[in-house]
């Protein structure tokens, strides 16, 4: 069957939702292959506000984020796929026990770029056998849109928070997309059903929300401890409490999760050792053992001196002295990002006598601009 030749559309959308449901997929949505000028109009306003951070890559692929055609001008369809990773028992609960590190839940086990992809791949090779189609898929690495587009479908629909929320699975669920030159009708779009509801507004630790369907990236936990490269400013510090890689705050809050469910994919089921982890564990890993322990993981693309540089942070505010031994030894190390927040955990640790010792040793001879303003935002004892 050639992509120009449809006969029995309806019976091939249900067999590209059975072969989806077989590689294990939660659920599947048809969308159009373009978007509404209202939203590629908030994006570009979006990115000229600066709220995306640092975040580059945005900037400069600003012009094929625009739609679908944007990047492939073949395009008709987009078949956007779900894959549920929801917690088993409370996503937050590693927050109450601030000398342990939470890590967000998607980041507890294997890496969902590598594991969604692969099961797309599967239904795609089906479908061109099918159908003799061009497809391209994609997994959050390409210039998309990808829950603007996925909102355009039955699947859900854009939250408050800006993450696609579903009536089907709750906030925990990761999006792949397959593009086709297939004409495959979309079903209309999934009605908000946020409501008068503004619970996940409310939970951000940071306030990165100016308004409902907002986002200002640079107040964001997850973009400060995943995607931000430098130092993190001082407002933030406090807030992060002993979130060190990513933060689920917004989409734990959302009641729409009364319909979700743990995940039943093995690689989405979190590793024991990633749940929970001691900061004393963590303060202990040089570069090695820090691939080590996160081989696999999304954790590992951070690199050592950003993880470090978070679980830093998350010492200083879990007010347990007994991490001054491992928080000193870091005021020596190679990376300025680390040296910095080493300082600022020190400072909210230790005893002014104590931070008086270590400023002798180690601040007297800094010099790295950031770090020694982060010395001289700590008390002196008089000399």
């Amino acid at each position: 069957m050639s992509a120009t030749e449809q006969p029995g559309v309806a019976i091939l959308k249900a067999d590209i939702i059975a072969q989806a449901k077989a590689a294990g997929f939660d659920d599947v949505g048809f969308s159009p292959a373009d978007l509404s000028e209202e939203t590629q109009t908030d994006f570009q306003e979006w990115l000229d506000r600066g709220a995306h951070g640092d975040m580059a890559w945005m900037e400069e692929t600003r012009e094929r984020r625009a739609s679908p055609t944007a990047l492939w001008s073949e395009v008709k369809s987009v078949i956007v796929l779900a894959m549920n990773y929801g917690p088993d028992g409370d996503p937050l609960e590693t927050l109450r026990h601030p000398d342990k590190a939470n890590i967000s839940v998607y980041a507890r086990n294997r890496d969902y770029h590598d594991l969604v992809k692969k099961r797309l791949k599967r239904v795609a090779r089906w479908l061109v056998d099918e159908t003799g189609c061009e497809l391209k898929v994609f997994v959050d690495t390409a210039p998309i849109l990808e829950k603007p587009v996925a909102a355009g479908s039955s699947l859900g629909w854009q939250g408050k928070h800006t993450n696609l929320v579903s009536s089907e699975l709750g906030s925990w669920f990761f999006i792949g997309s397959i593009f086709t030159n297939l004409e495959l009708p979309p079903e209309a779009p999934h009605a908000d059903q946020c409501g008068s509801c503004h619970a996940c507004l409310d939970a951000c630790p940071t306030n990165a929300f100016p308004g409902p369907y907002e986002l200002d990236a640079r107040r964001c936990i997850s973009y400060l401890t995943i995607e931000h490269k430098g130092h993190i400013a001082p407002e933030f510090r406090g807030p992060m409490a002993n979130r060190i890689y990513g933060c689920d705050d917004c989409l734990a809050a959302c009641p729409w999760n009364k319909f979700a469910r743990a995940a039943s994919e093995h690689a989405l089921k979190p590793r024991e050792d990633l749940t929970s982890p001691d900061l004393s564990e963590l303060l202990a890993l040089d570069d090695t053992g820090f691939r080590a322990l996160f081989a696999g993981s999304p954790v590992k693309r951070i690199g050592r001196d950003r993880f470090l540089r978070n679980v830093l942070i998350a010492a200083g505010n879990s007010g347990d002295e007994t991490l001054l031994p491992q928080v000193t030894d870091h005021l020596g190390d190679a990376s300025e990002l680390v040296r910095a927040m080493a300082v600022w955990a020190l400072g909210e640790l230790a005893s002014p006598k104590d931070i008086e010792r270590a400023r002798l040793e180690h601040g007297d001879r800094e010099t790295d601009g950031d770090v020694r303003a982060e010395w001289a935002r700590l008390p002196s004892l008089p000399r």
